[in-house]
């Protein structure tokens, strides 16, 4: 029986950490009485600081000091990796092999290595399908990536107040990290018409950075909700929690090759995402459960020749729940 698990990373960004959400519920399903223990083995992980509410109830505790593998001298025999602690089950999610062998050394019992399975022709180019591949088999074929089952109870009080039962509503977030990311506001406002003219309901999720195109999304779609904007709930729920949370009550998202798209995957939402070339949306595509991706290179030459025709009709197919 698995009574500790590892979970052996060089750390995480703030993508890094929004894409492993579904692998870390999956995780947690298959172990649902283990002690899960995430080790960050160059100090640091955004599952200590602004996903750490996010990831209460999945990881019971981050190891971020001590000879864990960033450095060469930490291979050597006699150094202690997770102060000589051992482990059930170990999960290597890095593809370094000298580091391979300093997470083994803290597996009591099984190992499953990313860097083994790595050298192999079938490993998978997405992010997401190499994680689902390490679940699977660290669970004999029952695992599997799924999305986050909140019991923060301020956060679902707050999502089931922001986003009442009785509508359709339908995610747009329009931002991203780069502006050549980012299909034109201007598209997602004339996606947002169509919404409404539908009889659903559109809800933007905007950055604290995007206040400007806030702005102009509510005065040209005065119907449309945004969640974080104006809040009158009081409740101190915000940030990746809050989205997540809400995207459980969306009958679909879209979104941009950025955070917001994962954060709307984690929470179950069906997902639109928009990606600008193939390679990118191969290797780090969302892990919604039910996806739907539009590659910008395929219609032309930057993230505006995405038409909003093959936008809406896909936003159809997610809302209907046609396969």
């Amino acid at each position: 029986m698995v009574q500790t698990v590892l979970i052996y990373s060089m750390g995480e960004v703030i993508g890094d950490g929004l894409i492993k959400l579904p692998f870390i519920a999956g995780l947690r399903a298959a172990f649902p009485d283990a002690r899960i223990t995430w080790c960050a083995a160059k100090g640091d992980t955004v599952y200590t600081g602004p996903l750490k509410t996010v990831v209460q109830g999945y990881i019971d505790e981050v190891i971020l000091e001590g000879a864990n593998g960033a450095s060469v001298l930490d291979s050597l025999p006699w150094s202690r990796p997770f102060g000589g602690r051992k482990f059930d089950l170990v999960i290597d999610t890095q593809e370094n092999l000298r580091r391979g062998g300093v997470a083994r050394r803290g597996a009591a019992g099984r190992f499953v290595s990313a860097a083994r399975q790595a050298r192999s022709q079938d490993w998978p180019v997405a992010v997401t399908d190499r994680l689902a591949r390490l679940l699977t088999l660290a669970t004999d074929g029952q695992g599997a990536p799924r999305p986050l089952a909140l019991t923060h109870p301020d956060a679902l009080k707050a999502a089931e107040i922001l986003l009442p039962a009785g509508q359709t509503y339908v995610g747009l977030a329009p931002g991203a990290g780069g502006q050549d990311k980012r299909w034109p506001l201007e598209n997602y406002l004339d996606l947002a018409r169509r919404i409404v003219a539908q009889g659903w309901t559109p809800v933007f999720f905007f950055g604290p950075d995007e206040a400007e195109d806030a702005a102009i999304a509510a005065r040209e779609i005065p119907r449309a909700v945004q969640p974080e904007r104006n809040r009158t709930d009081g409740l101190p729920v915000k940030g990746p929690l809050l989205v997540i949370a809400l995207a459980g009550r969306l009958a679909a998202g879209v979104a941009n090759d950025a955070g917001p798209g994962h954060m709307l995957a984690a929470g179950g939402a069906p997902l639109l995402s928009l990606q600008q070339d193939r390679r990118k949306a191969v290797k780090f595509r969302p892990a919604a459960e039910r996806l739907e991706m539009l590659i910008a290179e395929d219609y032309g030459s930057g993230m505006g020749a995405l038409p909003t025709n093959a936008v809406w009709a896909a936003v159809e197919k997610l809302v209907s729940g046609a396969s």
